[in-house]
């Protein structure tokens, strides 16, 4: 059997981050916002994966974070990919984020030798909170962005990383943690 995998740091729901949305679902864009509790920082999206390799992805998820003690990410800002001219993705950023990234590169390399692909962009720790389905009031969103720009939503503790199975469905994706690692 196969799922659609991916690697993640679960987030709690952040109030002002439901603000947040709340104010970009004000503009009439068209976007498609991620629902506060499926928020998350992918470390590495999978795609198609066997659950036979379940397993070993967990002791590459191990192997990634074996020198790795929790810490401490402030989420701050809100930005777009890939840039204000052409929104696709509307994102807040994490600060202190640089264990993240060891750990998503570590992640990377690993599961490269079960088949899956490589990274080819510098990973970037972020949150997806919406993406642009066009070009409709664009310019409402980038005031609220321009508005968020320094903003601070919340620090989080990270104590663990998430083998997740994502589901798509007609209202939205479903999440599912297979295998928990703690940090």
């Amino acid at each position: 059997m196969r799922f659609r995998g991916f690697i993640a740091i679960d987030i709690d729901v952040l109030p002002k981050l439901v603000e947040l949305e709340n104010e970009i679902k004000k503009t009439g864009a068209n976007v498609k916002l991620v629902e506060p509790k499926n928020v998350h920082i992918t470390l590495k999206f999978l795609g198609d994966t066997e659950e036979a390799q379940i397993d070993e992805i967990e002791e590459i998820m191990k192997k990634s974070v074996e020198e790795t003690n929790p810490f401490i990410i402030k989420f701050r800002n809100v930005g777009v990919f890939p840039n204000k001219g052409y929104m696709k993705v509307i994102w807040i950023g994490v600060e202190n984020g640089e264990q993240i990234g060891i750990i998503a590169d570590k992640i990377d390399n690993q599961v490269s030798k079960l088949g899956f692909k490589r990274e080819k962009r510098k990973f970037s720790s972020h949150l997806t909170i919406a993406r642009v389905k066009s070009a409709r009031n664009k310019e409402k969103i980038l005031q609220i962005i321009e508005k968020y720009r320094n903003f601070e939503f919340a620090d989080m503790n990270v104590e663990s990383i998430k083998l997740k199975k994502s589901e798509l469905t007609p209202e939205g994706p479903i999440y599912t943690a297979l295998r928990e690692v703690k940090l």
